[in-house]
């Protein structure tokens, strides 16, 4: 992980959340493809610094979160505005489609 990257826990998920544009990574060790998905993740937080958050929520630590969030395939790549869910992304994702969609989520008068 890098010093970008935001770990989420049911203790600061809410807070985290609630102002501005977050992607949340949803996620296990376990899963494979949340694996090779992690250094994506990285990157696109490194690049959204100042702009967006992005960050990750393990599933197995913090199922109440997944099961709120109706998550049921990880990775789920689920897009906030303000605390409330504005787009979901399932499976693998590419680093330029990630930071295409946050890109536009953080314009002036997006409604996304």
């Amino acid at each position: 992980m890098s010093t970008h990257d935001l770990t989420l826990t049911e203790a600061n998920f809410d807070s985290e959340v609630a102002n501005g544009v977050v992607l949340v990574d949803f996620w296990a060790p376990r899963c494979p493809p949340c694996r090779r998905l992690g250094p994506i993740i990285s990157k696109v937080a490194a690049a959204m610094h100042g702009k967006a958050k992005v960050a990750k929520c393990n599933v197995d630590e913090c199922p109440r979160l997944a099961e709120r969030y109706g998550v049921r395939g990880i990775p789920a790549l689920v897009f906030l505005r303000d605390g409330h869910e504005t787009e979901r992304l399932q499976g693998f994702q590419e680093e330029r489609l990630l930071l295409e969609k946050l890109n536009t989520a953080t314009q002036p008068n997006s409604s996304r």
